[in-house]
């Protein structure tokens, strides 16, 4: 679920799911800890909605997180971040703010910049519009910068953690509209 916060919704809701591809190409997680009550499509094998208050919840295995965008999001990423199994969250890439300081520079292990932006999908899986801001896919986890090396989606990935050093350089892959 993301709230795109700022931005206008026409469609009347701030639920906005993340584009299948994205997940196909990630490989399949243990655990969706804000997923939409109503979607379309799993996210993980298990779902905590806002009626289950994830935050609240034990988290188990590889952890998917498309949190709620505002204020609450850096509460989701610093749980992510101290998470001992690792995961990756789909967040805009407002670089500047305190919540990606708070929570992404200084925690996170790589963040693949993608390029071009984003079309989420409505609750009901027809497409929405283009997001008003670019998104990142941000790995907490060595075994996730993996998985971002190797996913196939178009973008810049940036290493954040010196023990990333002896991996593959930057790469700047196809466009995310295009099937990896």
């Amino acid at each position: 679920m993301a709230n795109l916060g700022n931005e206008q919704s026409v469609s009347g809701t701030d639920v906005w799911l993340t584009p299948p591809y994205i997940l196909e190409a990630l490989g399949e997680f243990d655990l969706d800890p804000c997923s939409p009550v109503n979607r379309p499509w799993d996210t993980a094998k298990k779902h905590f909605t806002v009626e289950d208050d994830g935050l609240a919840q034990e988290w188990d295995g590889r952890v998917w997180c498309n949190p709620p965008y505002g204020p609450p999001m850096s509460k989701w990423l610093n749980r992510l971040a101290h998470h001992p199994d690792g995961g990756i969250a789909l967040i805009f890439a407002r670089t500047e703010t305190k919540a990606f300081f708070d929570s992404v520079w200084d925690k996170a292990d790589a963040i693949l910049f993608l390029k071009g932006r984003l079309r989420f999908h409505k609750p009901d899986g027809s497409l929405g519009g283009t997001a008003g801001s670019p998104s990142v896919l941000i790995a907490y986890g060595e075994q996730e910068v993996s998985v971002l090396q190797s996913c196939g989606i178009g973008g810049k990935l940036v290493y954040l953690n010196n023990a990333h050093s002896a991996l593959s350089p930057l790469r700047f892959g196809v466009g995310v509209s295009d099937s990896p």
